[in-house]
């Protein structure tokens, strides 16, 4: 049996694609609904899919195939808290509506997405201060309009989209605010040669953008927040909500777990290292999506078919192109720590301040983000590390003068557990095995 983790378009190919040629599958995604973070499957009661999702019939498609094929059996509603491999067998504890189940699976695609980046600044912690994928989680999961005038900023191709997708329900963009300049676009003519529906793709947003007479403006960022305003580039713009990412991160978590090689990407970001078919350093366990490398829905589907044993190659080195131009496109501004003051919190979940971080260096002998985190208990809260470990790892080298080795990187990426599990399901015991 394969256990495919994550219902995203990743995990939805490789359901779709190891079911066609025969083999049984078993479909684990903590969501209610099929599509991952990517692709929320909407109530039937909106009227208009695409006003939210440029692809949708895509989604639609591959929703389909997985939900009349009788080889793929779902459990939605679960997450993978831990796994192990021993005598060639994958070991998955899985956690599915409060109940503990061990899972035997003889290969697993591991499809766990990603989740956006966020960097501090004055004010991100407020109420009404969110990343733009929780905006947009909030209009496609459950029809919810975060806020009336809402700044959206930061940068990236996704930033239009949401921007899009609050106007289109209502929401007044007061600014859409792209950090980096649009000149850079010249450094990925080749990735839009080689992938043309790209072009459309952009057209559309810009279509609706100009529809609803939203203007991007360029070079700009979000300096801080405060209640009822941001202040962008030192000027102040009233608004209700504030969503500002600068891309994402892949979640590696089960992947460390069970002792996959991982690298550090272009732009410093940690992933797991994949061979031409998708295969991790693990034999048997496969990786397809953004935990591989950020690089869109279309590249994840791919990888997910390969990942299954479908074909695509050619595709996915088109598709590869694309992403990896990106990176050249949408750098993360190096002058983000400029911006912060000592009181300004870098740790939300332990509400560690960078002064606090600085101190840890200066006072207590600080070495690297490892040292901090014992010193502040930064990273030790709820997440884990997953919003601040890079930042902390980030201002500690350079308040140090250095640069962040990858190996620190890539430790910040490995953790004990993949998922919560609470002491009364732990103490259950496991309850069915699958």
């Amino acid at each position: 049996m394969i256990a495919v983790i994550g219902a995203g378009p990743a995990g939805l190919s490789a359901a779709a694609t190891a079911a066609e040629r025969g083999e049984k599958v078993l479909l684990i995604d903590s969501s209610p609904r099929l599509g991952g973070q990517y692709w929320r499957h909407l109530p039937s009661n909106w009227n208009d899919d695409r006003s939210l999702h440029y692809d949708f019939s895509k989604a639609q498609a591959l929703f389909d195939r997985v939900l009349t094929n009788p080889l793929i059996t779902r459990h939605s509603n679960a997450h993978v808290w831990q796994a192990e491999k021993n005598d060639g067998v994958f070991t998955l504890f899985v956690v599915r509506d409060g109940v503990e189940e061990k899972v035997i699976a003889d290969k697993v695609i591991l499809a766990t997405g990603a989740y956006d980046r966020s960097i501090p600044f004055p004010g991100w912690t407020l109420p009404g201060v969110m990343t733009p994928g929780a905006a947009q989680a909030m209009l496609k999961s459950h029809g919810v309009l975060v806020g009336k005038r809402v700044v959206v900023a930061g940068t990236g191709p996704f930033i239009l989209p949401v921007a899009a997708g609050l106007a289109d329900s209502g929401a007044e963009i007061v600014g859409l605010y792209e950090a980096n300049n649009p000149i850079r676009w010249l450094l990925n003519l080749h990735g839009f040669i080689l992938n043309p529906s790209k072009i459309a793709e952009a057209l559309y947003y810009m279509k609706k953008l100009r529809k609803h007479r939203i203007s991007i403006r360029f070079g700009k960022s979000v300096d801080s927040t405060s209640k009822g305003f941001a202040t962008v580039n030192g000027k102040r713009v009233d608004c209700d909500v504030v969503a500002v990412g600068w891309g994402f991160v892949p979640d590696l978590s089960l992947a460390g777990i069970l002792g996959a090689q991982l690298k550090v990407d272009g732009d410093g970001t940690v992933v797991v290292a994949v061979d031409s078919h998708q295969e991790t350093s693990v034999p048997g366990l496969f990786a397809a999506g953004e935990s591989t490398g950020i690089g869109g829905s279309t590249l994840s589907m791919i990888e997910g078919v390969i990942a299954a044993g479908g074909k695509g190659k050619f595709a996915r080195w088109r598709a590869q192109v694309f992403a990896r131009g990106l990176q050249r496109v949408y750098p993360v501004p190096t002058n983000w720590q400029a911006k912060l003051n000592d009181q300004t919190i870098i740790c939300r979940c332990e509400e560690v301040t960078l002064g606090d971080i600085c101190s840890s260096v200066d006072e207590l002998g600080a070495e690297n983000g490892r040292t901090a985190k014992l010193f502040t208990r930064a990273g030790m809260g709820l997440c884990q590390g997953r919003v601040c470990g890079r930042n902390v790892s980030e201002i500690v080298a350079a308040k140090r003068a250095e640069k962040v080795h990858d190996s620190e990187r890539m430790g910040g990426a490995q953790r004990p557990t993949a998922g919560p599990i609470s002491l009364g399901e732990l103490g259950d015991g496991l309850q069915k095995k699958f």
